[in-house]
């Protein structure tokens, strides 16, 4: 395939993407509508197919539009950040890091690496995608985000899984439950019980049914949530006790709830960061992949104390 497009072309795609309108975007990038439409067809025969069906009355994209734009996205934001951060950081220029991040690991552990970050690198700004963990998978083999931090479970062969910690499931409950009176629980010890439980269909709940199905135990759920904040919230009005990762419980001491280890057998979730195989970051992924990786042990030590 000759390569026969420039940066101006790529951008103009986007933003034709976004506004859904030729006339608009010609404005915004000061050119001639017939001289846009150029760019795009150049595009277009450049990646051997069409972008955008066109009516009289608007401009949608075609499914190789909608395949190929994560990844034009991508290459510009790489060539930006290059250019504003080569050699020192972005002190001289704004550069992007985009990332995906499952929900619990982004509201309990990402916020202090950010922030550290960028205390030393200020003009450094961030996305975070906050997805499920499949669909941080999928941004990340798309392109859209740089890396990810998610649970294992992909066979993608184009991704790279560097595990960091095990995440343990544990137990959740009102202080004045009377398996808090106990320093480990065992499965057989919630009979009973009315258990709170993620959606079956979660990455979280798919682990979690498979491990105690080796060891045929058998939990009866008494409500299913979307969210694990949505757990805790329905244990703190005593509807019930939960089920949930160690990372999604309160860091600090709660006025009313505890948590306790469940054994025999302890069940764990791995994370770790998602890459790209064979793919590079930019510079200034580079160097927060860096300090993510050497905060990530401190924070889990922590949580230990």
């Amino acid at each position: 395939m000759a390569i026969n497009c420039d940066t101006l072309d790529l951008r103009a795609f986007l933003l034709v993407l976004e506004l859904g309108n030729f006339h608009r975007a010609a404005e915004m990038l000061n050119l001639s509508q017939p001289a846009l439409s150029r760019r795009i067809r150049k595009l277009e025969q450049t990646f051997g197919g069409e972008f955008f069906e066109r009516t009289t009355r608007r401009v949608t994209p075609t499914a190789m539009g909608r395949e190929i734009a994560p990844r034009i996205r991508r290459l510009l934001e790489d060539f930006d950040g290059t250019l504003f951060s080569y050699g020192d950081l972005g002190q001289s220029g704004s550069s992007l890091i985009s990332i995906a991040c499952i929900p619990t690991a982004a509201f309990y552990f990402l916020p202090e690496v950010i922030r550290r970050f960028s205390l030393r690198h200020p003009r450094i700004r961030f996305r975070v995608m906050d997805l499920p963990a499949n669909q941080c998978i999928d941004a990340v083999a798309a392109g859209e985000v740089e890396f990810g931090i998610s649970l294992i479970g992909t066979s993608n062969s184009d991704l790279d899984f560097l595990p960091l910690a095990e995440d343990p499931f544990v137990l959740a409950a009102r202080r004045d439950h009377r398996l808090m009176r106990r320093k480990a629980v065992r499965w057989q010890d919630l009979g009973g019980e009315e258990i709170i439980s993620v959606h079956r269909s979660s990455a979280n709940r798919l682990l979690l049914d498979a491990a105690l199905g080796r060891v045929n135990v058998r939990l009866d759920w008494k409500y299913e949530v979307t969210h694990l904040s949505t757990s805790l919230g329905l244990v703190e009005a005593g509807l019930g006790i939960a089920i949930l990762p160690r990372m999604a419980t309160p860091i600090d001491e709660h006025p009313i709830l505890m948590t306790r280890p469940v054994i025999e057998p302890t069940v764990s979730r791995t994370i770790g960061i998602i890459r790209r195989r064979n793919g590079s970051l930019s510079p200034a992924a580079e160097r927060f992949h860096e300090m993510l990786l050497n905060e990530w042990s401190k924070a889990l030590q922590a949580k230990d104390k």
